[in-house]
């Protein structure tokens, strides 16, 4: 794997690039991350390397021994349905927040303008992004910073929990038309009913790619 250093730390550019090795699926679910050899790869001490390794680990993305065994984390069926929980909890505060709000209908009309809209030549990862977007934007424009700290906290194991197996049947979970029915609740000032279309949303996300983690397991054990 080809690797290149511009111009910031070397901490934050082997990070960086680490990052993005695991979450566009270079590095497979499972992988070792070798800190030897990932050192050799980038040109950059050992110590270095550790420096990125261990924030990765901090973050969820990786797993295992600090020291020795670190691999590329991988979310099984039951670990997805709890990161999925955490987004209804999370969203769901958004939502009633943004309904308390002294003018929810303008708040509603710019998240509407965020719901996902794909084109034909996007790519499934592309797709998933404008996903997230939109519910990034809804956590934001509740203006409860630290709820949206915490959602961005948890933001690349979503991806894992979803790029980690890509399957263009779920594309449809992806889609504006899907996301429409929060924005139509939510347009009916009942907190309590916008927050149910939204849990119905997310529990119907985790029983999909729950499922898809547990195939990938199953067929992994083959």
């Amino acid at each position: 794997m080809a690797m290149t250093i511009v111009n910031r730390t070397l901490r934050e550019q082997v990070l960086e690039q680490l990052r993005v090795a695991i979450l566009d699926g270079t590095f497979a679910p499972g992988e070792k991350l070798a800190e030897v050899e990932l050192a050799a790869q980038f040109g950059v001490s050992r110590g270095t390397v550790r420096e990125a390794l261990r924030t990765l680990h901090n973050s969820g993305l990786l797993e295992g021994s600090e020291r020795s065994s670190l691999h590329v984390r991988r979310l099984t069926g039951p670990q997805t349905v709890e990161l999925y929980d955490v987004r209804s909890a999370l969203e769901g505060q958004a939502v009633a927040t943004i309904l308390a709000s002294d003018d929810p209908a303008a708040v509603i009309d710019e998240l509407e303008a965020q719901l996902p809209e794909a084109t034909a030549d996007m790519t499934y990862a592309e797709r998933f992004e404008r996903d997230l977007g939109f519910h990034e934007a809804l956590c934001r424009l509740s203006g409860n910073a630290t709820l949206l700290q915490m959602w961005t906290s948890i933001k690349d194991l979503m991806r894992i929990s979803v790029l980690a197996a890509p399957d263009q049947g779920s594309s449809s979970l992806m889609s504006k038309s899907h996301h429409q029915p929060i924005i139509d609740a939510m347009r009916t000032g009942d907190p309590e009913k916008a927050r149910g279309v939204l849990a119905a949303h997310m529990a119907t996300a985790a029983e999909v790619w729950s499922q898809m983690a547990e195939s990938d397991a199953a067929e992994r054990a083959r």
